[in-house]
């Protein structure tokens, strides 16, 4: 089963105790030539407003500085936030991408509105918004063909393709499958969660001109290393920064895991903690494989979009070199 996938990246451009944003922002752009000669499939970067632990702000332009620096990989987001803008924008956006880029570009697209109603507010948007997600996937993929009843046309996005894939968490699955669109969904915690998701859009799937069957890429954390201790200790910081996001209202930037191991931690942050560490694909070569394994057999997906992050980025690059390896992926192959 692994033989036959394809590995993918998305990185969240996590900022990290000790470092600043823009370094995080720098960070993610290396990592993106690094996993291109390693091999990987795609490389995608990710949207979020006013987050403290959280640099990727601007997801197409951060984009366009991961296609400048690399050659092949593909490039695209995980995802551009649909209800924050409007349509014919991100086709725009989109389309000066793949006019740069030819194709290298993807288009991946999520439902979520802010992290809190303070960015709500400040994005102009609310909770509501998100039930307009299928509506404006219809709109943003006819600014692509020219269909628009307006009479605009979108430039340069119209006459291009970017391949469009749905972010799918909930109600996202059967919007995916309507539109006949590739698919992303996760996290491998949650297995049965997930396999109820991919049936259904499989049920419900219909052809397209963009789709003309199911493609599922399944998303979470996976972290290799010599020994399964120090697989774990790259889960440490993100578990934590998770816990305390639950316990106080703010998600802070990744701390050092010998910082985490030595906090004192209240009941209540220890089980979050814990329950963070618990159910990620983690460990040796080995282990990491035979989990692989059961997560591709079990889904039957044709892709996993790997979304480590951590705070020591040299064991976090470690990482991801022994994927490569266990996926067969030797940086030289043709990319499939």
């Amino acid at each position: 089963m692994i033989a036959s996938a394809r590995f993918s990246v998305l990185d969240r451009s996590r900022t990290r105790e000790g470092h600043s944003g823009p370094e995080a922002l720098r960070d993610t752009v290396r990592l993106a030539r690094e996993v291109e000669r390693l091999g990987y499939h795609r490389f995608w970067v990710s949207e979020h407003h006013g987050v403290p632990g959280v640099a990727g702000s601007a997801p197409t332009v951060l984009a366009a500085a991961v296609a400048g620096a690399t050659r092949t990989i593909r490039v695209g987001t995980g995802g551009v936030m649909l209800p924050n803008h409007r349509p014919l924008v991100v086709a725009e956006q989109f389309g000066v991408l793949e006019s740069l880029f030819p194709g290298r570009v993807d288009m991946g697209l999520g439902r979520s509105v802010g992290f809190t109603d303070g960015v709500r507010r400040a994005l102009g948007r609310d909770k509501g918004d998100a039930e307009e997600f299928a509506a404006q996937l219809e709109e943003l993929l006819g600014w692509f063909r020219g269909t628009s009843p307006t009479g605009v046309h979108a430039r340069p996005a119209e006459g291009l393709t970017v391949p469009p894939f749905v972010l799918a968490m909930g109600e996202g699955a059967a919007i995916a499958a309507r539109a006949g669109l590739p698919m992303v969904i996760g996290d491998l915690r949650d297995r049965d969660r997930m396999r109820r998701g991919i049936d259904r859009y499989r049920e419900l799937f219909r052809p397209s001109e963009w789709a003309s069957e199911p493609y599922v890429v399944v998303s979470g954390t996976v972290a290799v290393a010599g020994t399964p201790e120090e697989a774990r200790r790259l889960l440490v910081p993100e578990a934590w920064s998770m816990a305390y996001s639950r316990t106080h209202g703010t998600f802070p930037p990744l701390p050092p895991a010998e910082r985490v191991e030595a906090l004192a931690m209240t009941a209540k942050e220890r089980d979050l903690y814990e329950s963070g560490l618990a159910g990620q694909l983690a460990g040796t070569e080995e282990e990491v494989a035979h989990g692989l394994e059961a997560v591709l057999k079990d889904t039957g997906a044709q892709e996993v979009l790997v979304t480590t992050s951590t705070h020591d980025r040299e064991a976090l690059l470690d990482s991801y070199r022994r994927l490569a390896v266990v996926a067969g992926l030797d940086g030289t192959a043709p990319r499939r």
